[in-house]
């Protein structure tokens, strides 16, 4: 039974597989004929490749000899050959296109389009090259140097897909009168982005910040290390990369702590009542002044003030300046200049107190808590 069922089941699919070989005209097809002529058009592919490989090889082989180890790991002979290498893939291209039989007229299209990319490749390589010397010369911020970097490059991209189109008989002006109704359209669904492209331009003309520069957006604090056309990137102390999008920058309030060059670190030290803020002061100056990374010029002096009387300790504020250049690394010197300072209070026996909660028991009431200050004297003067 279960004999005559697997029969009857292959007997079904031998049938289906010669109705559908029928319908598609392969009754007619000599399969011999048909699998020596794709072997032998791989193997005429197979003896292109390795031609053009061989070429390959042979020039840059040559170009090494003649410039020398030095100069073959230079940028400008990484792109040699990469201009090499597209070359000889167009022309395998035009050899696998000749062999299926294209016609003349497409051979002719593909190659012009192929050599109209490269010479585009080529163009922005070189004005590229002009550009970015030019602005360095010019001195411009590298913020400013990006933008027009990407500006450039999307035209170019732009420009050089129309052209290569061109060339397989598409209508340019259909093409780019196209563009511009999408450009509307994407323009029209697309309004964050396209404000948040204008906050960046925006934000690269008006420049509050610079690449490299610590700020503090929307409450966070970060170095910026790349302005785009759409978001701006941080770089927290925790080495986390965030992406504010540029219209809630532009629309927020910037703190630069790079602009001004040295910043001024306020350290809060309390002492008791019953301690001197000389005292203190004496104990505090020479950890300052012997900190390596504590400037030591005129106008932005290590000091140690008495900032607040509170309610139970005397409060002193430590001020020290560093550098821009300690930025990175600013909660680590102010985390070191804490303990020191901690640690030299401790050695010379000078307190630092914390509030206490004092509790006064009464026969007659029982327990009751009572907030008193710690020093009764000074509190009642």
């Amino acid at each position: 039974m279960a004999d005559s069922f697997w029969q009857a089941v292959a007997e079904q699919l031998k049938k289906n597989l010669g109705d559908s070989l029928e319908a598609l005209g392969a009754g007619e097809v000599d399969w011999t004929d048909l699998g020596v002529g794709v072997i032998s058009q791989l193997l005429i592919l197979m003896v292109y490749l390795g031609l053009y490989a061989g070429i390959y090889l042979v020039i840059i082989a040559a170009l090494k000899a003649v410039l020398g180890q030095k100069r073959s790991d230079s940028h400008t002979f990484a792109h040699v050959r990469t201009g090499l290498r597209y070359l000889v893939g167009l022309g395998f291209l035009l050899t696998v296109l000749a062999q299926f039989g294209a016609t003349p007229e497409l051979l002719q299209s593909v190659a012009k389009a192929g050599f109209i990319a490269l010479g585009f490749y080529v163009g922005w390589l070189v004005l590229g090259r002009v550009i970015v010397e030019s602005m360095q010369r010019a001195h411009l911020d590298p913020s400013i140097r990006q933008l027009v970097d990407n500006l450039f490059s999307v035209l170019l991209v732009a420009f050089g897909a129309v052209t290569v189109l061109a060339q397989f008989g598409f209508d340019v002006l259909s093409i780019v009168a196209g563009l511009g109704i999408v450009g509307i359209a994407v323009g029209f669904a697309a309004q964050s982005t396209l404000s948040n492209f204008i906050a960046g331009v925006t934000l690269l003309i008006e420049r509050p910040f610079r690449i490299g520069d610590w700020v503090t957006i929307n409450g966070q604090d970060g170095k910026v290390v790349k302005i785009a056309l759409r978001t701006t990137w941080l770089r927290t102390r925790d080495n986390i990369f965030t992406m504010i999008p540029n219209d809630s920058v532009a629309s927020s309030e910037i703190v630069n702590f790079s602009t001004e060059g040295a910043i001024r670190l306020n350290i809060s030290v309390g002492i008791a009542y019953k301690e001197r803020a000389e005292a203190a002061r004496q104990i505090i100056m020479p950890i300052l002044e012997q900190h390596p990374e504590v400037l030591q010029v005129a106008d932005m002096m290590p000091r140690v003030m008495l900032s607040n009387l509170g309610d139970s300790s005397v409060d002193l504020t430590v001020q020290a300046w560093i550098g821009p250049d300690n930025l990175d690394v600013q909660p680590s010197i102010k985390a070191e200049l804490l303990e020191q300072i901690k640690d030299a209070l401790d050695h010379a026996g000078i307190e630092i107190p914390f509030p206490h909660l004092q509790l006064f028991i009464d026969d007659a009431k029982g327990l009751k808590p009572v907030m008193e200050p710690l020093y009764p004297k000074l509190a009642g003067q």
